[in-house]
């Protein structure tokens, strides 16, 4: 039987543009063939403390809850929160902290409670996708502001602003390592930044997933350290990247008010974040775990970043440019010179065909620009992988360049979808 009936839509469906970076976790998982996986930003599984938390889980299974918990987050977590804190230079206090289902939700609370359809929101250029995405998804107007190697160009703020004609509501930044660029924004930059945020009446929300993952040079001061407990500056923290991402277990860092009204809107999403996981979370932080296995992470994740680098050099030469992180989990590669007008959306089902995936650039901007580069994670793949995934790479560029000749055809169509 057919009908006619319309499904009854929100007028605000339009804004729900979902994430490219998360649609090609199930993308991956149709191909048959080989695939280096530089796409998801994620740990390899070998570098998780699997081990531990398995005999986290244990004990909480034979002595856990199972129960509603309180929507603030486990008194337990949110000791160890402070704890963590504490180490990391942050002045705060329990009446500031709220457990979250990952880090995503903690964007998700920020965006929901500042955020009014037409307000202004300044995003770096490139940013992180699915936090774009949530702003849309409240009806910003999302305004990308440039990045070079010092993080978010601050001093061009001024002007973007005056030609926009308004202020913004939110400035949205990741200081440590930027997915998806790998840069950090520098002390100065943070401080101008603190005094535009006052001039405007802006928030600034700092999204540090990957700040304890430094391997390379000086720690630089938080937002937290430069203005303690400052109430325009709302922090969104994580365990996905320094623990693992399948726990979905993150907090927020906020005024006690701004705290008060996310409690309101978290207890209308999912009441709690799993009590199950947040009592295991708090076992593996206790056992000081943590410390142990950063500093573990840290030296193998250099050696990623470095033969990523080499492999850049060596099969793509004067064809690229990449960036140099000094931590996290990416970096940002542009092809350059005979290079420069590939299209890299163009060229990924290809590159996918030969066995390499990479998210391309035009992923992480407002208008769909830088076209011509694309985002890396070495977090997730051996030094032997990723020498093999950027020859296949190089491999798809020549090709292109050479008069776009597929690769043989292995299944991977699918990427075109």
């Amino acid at each position: 039987m057919t009908t006619s009936v319309q499904i009854p839509f929100a007028a605000g469906t339009d804004r729900l543009v979902g994430s490219v970076i998360d649609a090609s976790t199930a993308l991956l998982a149709q191909q048959q063939h080989d695939i280096v996986r530089f796409a998801m930003g994620a740990p390899s599984e070998d570098l998780m403390p699997i081990t531990q938390l398995d005999e986290a889980f244990a004990a909480r299974g034979r002595h856990g809850r199972y129960d509603y918990g309180e929507t603030e987050g486990e008194p337990a977590l949110r000791e160890e929160i402070l704890r963590l804190s504490a180490a990391m230079g942050v002045d705060t206090s329990d009446d500031r902290l709220l457990v979250t289902t990952g880090g995503m939700q903690g964007l998700d609370l920020i965006f929901k409670i500042f955020v009014e359809p037409g307000d202004l929101v300044v995003v770096e250029s490139p940013t992180y996708t699915n936090g774009n995405a949530t702003a849309l998804s409240y009806g910003a107007h999302t305004l990308g502001a440039r990045v070079d190697d010092d993080g978010l160009v601050v001093e061009e703020l001024p002007e973007l602003i005056e030609r926009a004609g308004r202020t913004p509501k939110v400035i949205y930044t990741i200081p440590n390592f930027q997915n998806p660029s790998g840069v950090t924004l520098s002390r100065a930059r943070r401080e101008l930044l603190l005094e535009l945020a006052e001039r405007w009446g802006s928030v600034i929300l700092d999204d540090d997933p990957y700040g304890r993952l430094r391997f390379h040079g000086d720690q630089i001061a938080s937002f937290a350290e430069l203005a303690p407990r400052h109430p325009l500056v709302c922090q969104v923290r994580t365990f996905s990247k320094i623990i693992a991402p399948g726990l979905r277990c993150g907090w927020i860092d906020v005024d006690p008010q701004v705290r008060a009204l996310a409690i309101n809107a978290k207890q209308a999403m999912d009441t709690c974040s799993s009590v199950a996981v947040q009592s295991a979370v708090a076992d593996y932080l206790a056992t000081g775990h943590l410390d142990s296995h950063v500093e573990r992470l840290l030296p193998i994740y250099r050696q990623r970043k470095d033969a990523m680098r080499r492999a850049i050099d060596e099969h793509l030469g004067e064809l690229a440019v990449a960036t140099d992180p000094d931590g996290g989990f990416f970096l940002w590669l542009t092809l350059t010179g005979r290079a420069a007008g590939i299209d890299t959306e163009d060229l990924f089902p290809d590159a996918l065909r030969r066995g390499v995936a990479y998210i391309p650039g035009p992923a992480f901007t407002t208008d769909g620009s830088m076209r011509n580069s694309l985002r890396l994670c070495f977090a997730t793949s051996t030094p032997e992988r990723i020498e093999e995934g950027i020859a296949r790479l190089a491999q798809t560029v020549h090709g292109a360049l050479d008069g776009g000749v597929p690769a043989e055809s292995t299944g991977a169509e699918l990427a075109h979808d």
